[in-house]
């Protein structure tokens, strides 16, 4: 399936969908902030691990890849009408885990169909990352892949024991290396309060390490809130909004990178920043330090929970 739109509405995408005339879409289909005006291929359903108790985004989703000839028929009609696209996303949960081959042709298809292409990104885990060698990269990245979105979550080993993610910190840093070592963006993600009260400090601390190891082009903060129907680990305790921003200004003032685009702008952070460091560093942990010296922040609960995510 394809689909071009700044949000994702249910109703909008099956009309959409319709009037093109397009083979196959399954929901739901999620992707990054930053991606609201690509081109959005939907290239396989679901994801491959699916096991992570803090993620509901496709618990009710099979995994499934698309044949490749079906996504290459489906690239052939969208490009009469989108001909001039320079921004594509392939969804769904980690494409990166698809063969090589796959992915060449796909690739080039795709560049042969759209002229005006400047960049391909899509999610990837660190698995899926490793399992391609470096030569095989610098392909794709000379195919037009810009940007790997992938989340960390936490730098803690034994929290990411906990949760199910089912990758180590080193398998992930490794793979963020080996990607930008071939040219590709890679933009982290993490999520404040994942290691509940419990797990906190010991989670900002080693998460700080391990980004500090990375170094990622992009690095964005957002804050865990448990959906309905999400069973966390036993012990999770959740923790106030106030000690979130203490996670935050705990994993900054750990932070040591030299070249790195920050977010943390995302609806589920109370106090939504955006800075580069190290230039912005200091100016980042004073900001801080200030809301958690007022009386700002609650103390007591989450605070205000946004009504989408």
């Amino acid at each position: 399936m394809i689909f071009k739109a700044q949000f994702f509405a249910p109703f909008f995408i099956y009309m959409l969908s319709n009037f093109l005339n397009l083979i196959r879409y399954k929901e739901p289909l999620f992707r990054p902030p930053s991606e609201a005006g690509s081109l959005i291929f939907q290239i396989s359903y679901g994801c491959p691990h699916n096991k992570c108790l803090f993620c509901p985004m496709y618990k009710g989703t099979k995994y499934e890849v698309r044949p490749l000839s079906e996504v290459l028929e489906e690239i052939e009609r969208a490009a009469v009408r989108y001909r001039e696209e320079s921004r594509i996303f392939l969804s769904d949960g980690d494409v990166m885990a698809l063969d090589y081959p796959y992915l060449k042709t796909l690739f080039e298809k795709l560049n042969s169909s759209f002229p005006k292409l400047a960049r391909i990104s899509m999610y990837a885990n660190g698995s899926s990352i490793n399992k391609k060698n470096v030569e095989e990269l610098r392909e794709l990245k000379e195919l037009k892949l810009y940007t790997l979105y992938m989340g960390l979550e936490t730098g803690d080993e034994d929290l990411l024991k906990l949760v199910k993610k089912g990758e180590t910190a080193q398998e992930m840093t490794d793979s963020v290396i080996k990607a930008q070592e071939a040219g590709i963006r890679m933009c982290v993600f993490v999520l404040l309060g994942l290691g509940g009260a419990k797990y906190s400090k010991s989670h900002a601390e080693l998460t700080a390490k391990t980004i500090n190891k990375m170094s990622p082009k992009f690095f964005a903060i957002l804050r865990f809130i448990k959906a309905p129907g999400t069973k966390m680990y036993d012990g999770y305790q959740t923790i106030s909004e106030y000690g979130s921003i203490d996670e935050l200004h705990s994993i900054i003032k750990n932070l040591d990178l030299t070249s790195t685009v920050f977010r943390a702008d995302h609806t589920s952070v109370p106090i939504p920043l955006s800075a580069r460091f190290p230039k912005d560093k200091e100016t980042l942990i004073n900001y801080l330090e200030s809301l958690l010296n007022n009386s700002s922040l609650d103390r007591h609960s989450e605070g205000i929970i946004p009504d989408s995510l």
